[in-house]
């Protein structure tokens, strides 16, 4: 892998930057291969390289049915926090975050990873109550969280309109993870690909999964493509809004529904809103990316579907509630808008491990948090592939779960998009 840094920049600057390498590989499939990844997001490729870097696993494949970072991974609105509710949850997120301190320098790839700080606001009784919890509940867990009052929430983001007898909703207050932030999704899938590439993985573009072939135990033999059969003793999906359906060609049903989810984004302007702002109650939230764009999302919609298509009355809901928390947003032109498809399991957690079929993996169930995930839930992937067993992070979210009673009820942390 060519390493990038200033120097780099400068030496190529002087050959009119034409020595620089392809990005990653373009293979074509192997007839085998150690392990198989469905999906070609950042989960899949996070899982791919880790399993490369910390379990010496090189005879990898990621199979991805477009192009890398085509999915969720490039449709999202890449806001990063782990101020989740349970013990179970707080521990899975928070791995992913301090994995994302240290991401840039690990891959040798700019992900733009900035934490200006996650600000959750409270608009009523419930939300104070609500959000309070969560701040005691993490901090007993090691994981940063603060309450704010209204005057501490203007001080932290001026821009932010906290009430006047005109507001339906005026702000109480808020949570304020200073750990959390954003990064650039696209710098995430790119980065992870690099570095699985320079690690000896083959990622496979156009390459769509037909079938999972299993042998007369019922163990996974192989999985069939658009590019040719290819044998395998185990198989990784990570295919977030299609993992029932990629599932469904190995027998096994997955406790999930998947719902479009939209965001759009503005014109581009100067710096003028400094952190990441979030609102349950009014089902909006709202950053500013480095390129200058602001970055709007709602909840999911309210019938399952597999469109990524948006909607114009979807956005003027939730860009009225925009309008209010900052008024000064009112003179914007959004430039446009986008539909990415989330699964969602009956308690608002993730499933991540082993399924009843031998050699058969699933990371799948985020919702609408599984950005922020990102470089833990292909970690921990990994470490399920490889030693046939979850990591203690992971051990909870297993698909049996559902089947035992044992629940992990995140709804109050994911009831909006983020």
């Amino acid at each position: 892998m060519q390493k990038f840094s200033g120097f780099g920049l400068i030496a190529r600057a002087f050959g009119a930057h034409k020595s620089w390498q392809a990005q990653w590989r373009d293979p074509e499939p192997k007839q085998s291969y150690d392990a198989v990844i469905v999906g070609g997001g950042g989960h899949g490729l996070g899982a791919a390289y880790y399993l490369a870097k910390e379990h010496g696993m090189r005879n990898i494949a990621v199979l991805e049915k477009g192009w890398i970072g085509g999915g969720n991974t490039g449709r999202n609105t890449t806001i990063i926090r782990s101020n989740y509710l349970f013990d179970e949850s707080a521990a899975l997120y928070d791995h992913a975050v301090k994995l994302w301190e240290g991401l840039s320098q690990d891959l040798n790839y700019n992900t733009m990873f900035s934490q200006r700080g996650v600000l959750m606001l409270a608009h009523n009784i419930h939300d104070i109550q609500s959000f309070k919890r969560h701040v005691h509940a993490n901090r007993a867990n090691g994981v940063d969280n603060e309450w704010l009052t209204p005057e501490e929430v203007k001080e932290f983001c001026p821009a932010i309109n906290v009430g006047g007898k005109d507001m339906r909703y005026p702000i109480l207050g808020g949570a304020l993870q200073r750990r959390g932030g954003t990064a650039r999704h696209d710098a995430v899938a790119w980065g992870f690909a690099r570095a699985a590439d320079a690690l000896g993985v083959d990622i496979i573009q156009n390459c769509e999964v037909t079938a999972i072939r299993r042998d007369a135990s019922g163990a996974v033999e192989a999985v069939e493509t658009t590019r040719g059969t290819i044998k395998t003793k185990k198989v990784g999906v990570s295919a977030a809004g299609h993992t029932s359906m990629v599932l469904d060609m190995a027998g096994v049903r997955m406790p999930l529904e998947s719902y479009p989810l939209q965001a759009l984004v503005s014109e581009p302007v100067k710096p003028a809103f400094n952190c990441v702002v979030m609102s349950n109650t009014i089902h909006a939230y709202i950053s500013q990316s480095d390129k200058g764009e602001m970055v709007i999302g709602a909840g999911t919609d309210a019938y399952t579907s597999y469109s990524q298509r948006g909607a114009l009355h979807i956005a003027t809901h939730t860009l009225d509630a925009i309008c209010e928390l900052v008024p000064m947003f009112r003179r914007l032109r959004m430039l446009r808008m986008w539909g990415g498809i989330v699964d969602v399991t009956p308690d608002r957690s993730p499933i991540l491990g082993k399924t009843p079929v031998k050699g058969l993996y699933v990371n799948c169930g985020w919702g609408t948090g599984g950005f922020k995930a990102t470089p833990g839930a292909g970690n921990l992937l990994a470490w399920t592939i490889a030693k046939d067993e979850p990591h203690p992070i992971n051990a909870p979210f297993t698909l049996e779960r559902f089947r035992e009673g044992r629940l992990i009820d995140e709804a109050a942390a994911a009831a909006v998009a983020h």
